[in-house]
């Protein structure tokens, strides 16, 4: 398993990762968009400035990079960079199907990304990818599996990901909406031939959304690599959005509200990859101080209190826009 690579890793970041969201496209609901991206979202732009997070992201210990086919063009962005860095011989590229890029470059598209578990997208989308990054893919993960998802039962697709896994691309899945926890526990069930299928669950969990936690810790005993997305809320964990009693504990440390909110997740002993979504090379910089961040118990006991009921702390996701 290739992904396995990272449990080799010793530098203090080789636990961040960047995942690419926020910059291989031009509409995303990120809080601060305007201001991190300005008006000028042109292909060549956001191409050059993912270059520019890789570079350095890659430069400062980061080993993982996150994509996915319905995040505009950062599959393409990502294979372009590692095709301009055929020597770099130590990093993890992750990538995810199930949803199908639709804005058509735009930030006021009706509908953003459709999703589709079905074997057919499986199929057409994994010849995409497989176009941009041919040998250099080390995960593919099913996009945000929910209870319902026919993913979980589809006998002949967990053939084919099988398949894929047969030939040392790890398989993985990520989660999202306020069953997380059900969705990893139906997932580590499923099995081809007797041995279970993922190796990985990306799954979204912050300081303010914590409730897949204790599924988290049943997946990371059960052998998974836990993969940990939307540390930051959407941007609601960042200056100037923060809760005060974020921003206080980030005072106290000298860091940023950000850097608390992500080394608030790396201290998590199931925790093996945390992603940071910077837009910005001063937001990643903010983001990779993580790993220098100590909390103690009254820090941590003033940051549990900001933890909110699922059912609302999706509800408000969902009426984020996208800008």
């Amino acid at each position: 398993m290739p992904f396995a690579r990272l449990a080799t890793a010793t530098t203090p970041t080789s636990h961040l990762g960047l995942g690419l969201a926020a910059v291989g496209r031009p509409g995303y609901i990120n809080l601060g968009r305007e201001k991190d991206l300005g008006e000028t979202r042109t292909v060549e732009t956001l191409r050059t400035r993912t270059h520019e997070l890789l570079d350095a992201a890659y430069a400062q210990g980061v080993r993982y990079f996150d994509a996915a086919r319905s995040y505009g063009r950062s599959e393409e962005f990502l294979a372009d960079w590692l095709t301009a860095h055929p020597d770099l011989d130590d990093i993890v590229v992750g990538s995810k199907w199930g949803y199908t890029y639709t804005a058509d470059w735009t930030t006021d598209a009706e509908k953003h990304e459709v999703k589709d578990h079905s074997v057919g997208t499986y199929e057409r989308q994994r010849a995409e990818t497989a176009d941009l990054f041919g040998d250099r893919l080390d995960l593919y993960q099913i996009h945000s599996v929910t209870p319902d998802s026919p993913a979980l039962a589809d006998k002949e697709l967990h053939t084919k990901l099988a398949e894929l896994a047969a030939t040392g691309v790890t398989i993985g899945f990520s989660t999202s909406g306020p069953a997380q926890a059900d969705a990893i526990r139906a997932a580590l069930t499923v099995t081809v031939d007797g041995e279970p299928l993922f190796r990985t669950v990306q799954s979204t969990y912050n300081a303010l959304e914590t409730s897949a936690g204790p599924a988290l810790t049943e997946a990371h005993d059960a052998g998974l690599t836990v993969i940990v997305k939307e540390g930051m809320a959407n941007g609601r964990l960042a200056e100037p959005y923060a809760p005060d009693a974020l921003k206080a504990v980030a005072e106290e440390t000298a860091l940023g509200a950000d850097a608390v909110a992500l080394a608030l997740i790396l201290r998590q002993p199931w925790a093996g990859v945390v992603l940071s979504g910077a837009a910005t090379l001063e937001q990643l910089a903010s983001n990779l101080h993580a790993a220098a961040v100590d909390l103690d118990e009254d820090q941590l006991a003033r940051l549990a209190t900001l933890v909110e009921e699922p059912g609302a702390y999706w509800e408000r996701r969902g009426q984020l826009p996208w800008h």
